[in-house]
């Protein structure tokens, strides 16, 4: 009996320590050891911080989830042409996220309620494998957003990342709404719908750097005129996008809102 409660604890232990779990965001999410479950191409030195200490790690990208308003406050991944394959992949349905210990939204929040699913994570950009396709139709990955947005000046923005990671040999992306109080919910466990969303890119050789605020509303606006600073993005989420950049090309990038680096 003794031997058999030692093996017992003995194989408890080993298989909690095997489960894939929260990782929680001090001041500085990067100084973790690589987990099994982030891609080497996706280097913790450029996740960015938390305000709700719960950061996640998917095969092809990493996000923060914020319980309070039941989805991602971001989501962050490297984009490079090998991730734009011409796939062609059935779609999956949308799931409930099982790494998120609080649980995800459900997707029936979203059921009638005027709300697209809107990715954060665009389930375009993760067309190496089906299994990184596959991942972005969490609902941790997912966001309400009005379809003509969705589907417009989004969309368009979606595509442009999509053509810089190409030109520029690839850009770290991290993307999300703009959680504020008291915003509009939907849904039994009130999802909270935002005013905003953001982009904020870095090229992988570090030599530009460019956020987007954009209204969540339909635009015909060209998509530079939603060109901000990461400074001031940063004072409107209270996060920091790239904490662990050398200070001095963190102040140079962040506080630029000049858009023509960029090849619009």
């Amino acid at each position: 009996m003794r031997y058999r409660l030692i093996l017992f604890y003995f194989l408890l232990f080993f298989g909690l320590n095997s489960c894939r779990e929260v990782i929680p965001n001090d001041e500085t999410v990067t100084d973790y050891a690589l987990s099994e479950s982030v891609s080497s191409d996706e280097p913790f030195d450029f996740l960015p911080t938390s305000t709700t200490k719960s950061v996640y790690h998917h095969e092809s990208y990493s996000f923060s989830y914020k319980e309070t308003s039941e989805q991602s406050e971001w989501v962050a991944y490297t984009l490079e042409e090998k991730d734009l394959k011409n796939a062609t992949y059935k779609r999956p349905f949308f799931n409930q996220d099982p790494i998120v210990k609080t649980a995800s939204a459900d997707w029936r929040n979203y059921k009638k309620s005027g709300y697209n699913k809107g990715h954060l994570c665009p389930a375009g950009d993760r067309k190496n494998s089906f299994k990184e396709y596959e991942e972005t139709f969490y609902t941790s990955n997912v966001s309400p957003q009005k379809y003509n947005f969705n589907a417009g000046v989004w969309n368009r923005l979606e595509q442009k990342v999509r053509y810089w990671a190409s030109k520029y040999n690839g850009v770290y992306v991290i993307t999300g709404g703009v959680l504020s109080d008291n915003l509009k919910t939907i849904g039994y466990e009130k999802v909270a719908v935002p005013n905003y969303f953001y982009k904020v890119l870095l090229t992988k050789d570090k030599k530009r750097m460019i956020a987007f605020l954009v209204p969540h509303k339909k635009s015909d606006k060209a998509l530079y005129e939603f060109v901000v600073s990461v400074n001031d993005l940063e004072k409107m989420t209270g996060i920091d996008f790239f904490p662990k950049l050398e200070d001095s090309l963190e102040n140079q990038l962040e506080q630029n809102s000049d858009y023509k680096s960029w090849s619009f």
